[in-house]
């Protein structure tokens, strides 16, 4: 898979989307282009000139512009790329907009917003976008399943009271189950497996995985009973996490726990190992008291990793996985934790987007007209983080594999200060380094692996390199 000019991509990528005009089409195809080559700019100073600038508006305002239309063109090349894989993950995940220094904004809704162990509700206004990613089981992000961008309706103060009673289909939660159903169907004979952190952990989640024979993997947010005959039994009460402490440690392992910088909500960790025992037994999952007793028991299996020993004033690494999947021996069970820890994939490409791309600074006046352009940078960003990670699963591989040859000449010579060539193609590791490079990546041993916007911004300007080296050298033709 070459990446290729942005408009080439965005032509290869969205080229099938139907909006109902032609000319949209095109017009999507061109923003994509202009937006891919400047992803952390504003929507001015991405387009060349006003009229161009004006366009972009008109495309984002125009109400006959559906954003599923734009997704189902997306979601259908991200198809061909998971069934080219044995096993992909379907990672879920909802990151919240927050708009509201914007407040001529029509259409937001009330959002809220964490501050260390409080929650601030108080004039927050935004959009909830739920996403599924898919992403290989060695980490490279294939596109995007399924997004759902919205605005949170206004409730009931009482709605709290009411919510054992109301139906799934009507709750925000809803989302994980839709996000199921959507990414399902294009898997093919590729196993897809749904990954998704605690929110997820519902009854009726796995339930509907049940029925459709969807593989999911859980982080299990409640402490439920298990293993009950019946509904009504009250005694011998077995719990999920006491019974996953009593079985025999089927083996350890080591997790690399990564550095986290402080916030103004979160406190700074070091980088640290941390040690690991494996628990993992199958169970029955019941239904829940303020569900119908006529629903099913479901077959589950259970993975418990615990840190016995963490060091003095550190918590203790713990996970309580749930997964409709047969688990018999450890390496399954460690397999599946290995998986569960790509989830954070999904969390570093919202960052991309709302970090990096700084799609909360948009002004465009209306809900619906930011959630199409949300769209746009969401299918933009997935090929941003695509080239961030390819190389870190695939680093001996030669970079032709990514690069056309006369790109990855013209950035060997730049970068080495040299006309003489290599005999064979470098490898990609050291091909995405250097494209970092020449996007302000000092590459000193301490400074790890490139970010995001310093390989977008080499990206650009080896283009711009390739294509003025066509020039003067007559490779392409100008008229």
């Amino acid at each position: 898979m070459q990446l290729s000019g942005s408009d080439e991509w965005a032509r290869e990528e969205l080229g099938s989307v139907d909006l109902g005009d032609k000319r949209r089409t095109a017009r999507l195809i061109k923003l994509c282009g202009r937006l891919a080559e400047m992803p952390e700019s504003s929507i001015n100073q991405a387009c060349i000139d006003w009229a161009e600038t004006k366009a972009a508006y008109r495309f984002f305002r125009n109400d006959n512009v559906e954003v599923q239309n734009i997704l189902t063109a997306h979601r259908a090349k991200t198809a061909e790329r998971v069934r080219q894989h044995r096993t992909v993950l379907a990672i879920q995940d909802t990151s919240y907009l927050v708009y509201t220094s914007h407040r001529q904004t029509t259409g937001l809704g009330r959002i809220s917003l964490k501050k260390g162990k409080r929650v601030e509700k108080i004039h927050s206004q935004g959009l909830v976008m739920h996403s599924c990613l898919a992403v290989t089981t060695d980490g490279v992000p294939l596109g995007l399943l399924d997004q759902q961008s919205f605005a949170r309706e206004s409730v009931a103060t009482d709605h709290t009271a009411h919510r054992n009673i109301t139906p799934i289909e009507d709750k925000e939660s809803y989302r994980w189950l839709q996000s199921l159903k959507n990414a399902w169907p294009v898997c093919g004979n590729t196993q897809l497996v749904t990954v998704c952190d605690r929110e997820a952990d519902i009854y009726e989640f796995f339930q509907l995985s049940a029925e459709i024979g969807a593989p999911v993997l859980v982080r299990a947010n409640h402490d439920r009973p298990i293993n009950k005959r019946s509904m009504y039994a009250e005694k011998d009460i077995v719990k999920l996490w006491p019974h996953l402490e009593r079985q025999p440690c089927a083996g350890r392992f080591v997790i690399e726990i990564p550095a986290r910088r402080g916030t103004k909500h979160t406190t700074p960790r070091a980088p640290r190992v941390a040690t690991v025992e494996l628990r993992f037994v199958a169970f029955t999952l019941n239904p829940p008291k303020r569900l119908s007793s006529t629903l099913p028991d479901l077959a589950m299996s259970a993975i418990y990793v615990r840190e016995k020993d963490p060091p003095a004033g550190e918590q203790p690494l713990e996970w309580m996985l749930l997964a409709n999947l047969p688990i018999e021996t450890f390496a399954q069970a460690y397999e599946k934790v290995q998986w569960y820890c790509l989830r954070w994939r999904i969390e570093m490409y919202h960052k991309v987007l709302k970090s990096g791309f700084h799609i909360e600074h948009c002004r465009l006046g209306d809900a619906q007209r930011l959630i199409r352009y949300v769209t746009v940078m969401s299918i933009i960003a997935w090929r941003l983080f695509l080239l961030t990670l390819i190389a870190r699963a695939h680093p001996e591989t030669p970079c032709t594999t990514l690069l056309t040859d006369h790109e990855w000449k013209v950035l060997y010579c730049k970068v080495n200060r040299t006309t003489v060539l290599p005999p064979q193609p470098p490898p990609l590791h050291e091909a995405i380094i250097w494209i970092a490079r020449l996007g302000g990546f000092l590459a000193r041993k301490h400074d790890g692996q490139p970010g995001t916007i310093p390989l977008w911004r080499g990206w650009k300007r080896l283009t711009d390199l390739t294509q003025g080296w066509r020039l003067a050298t007559g490779s392409v033709t100008c008229g």
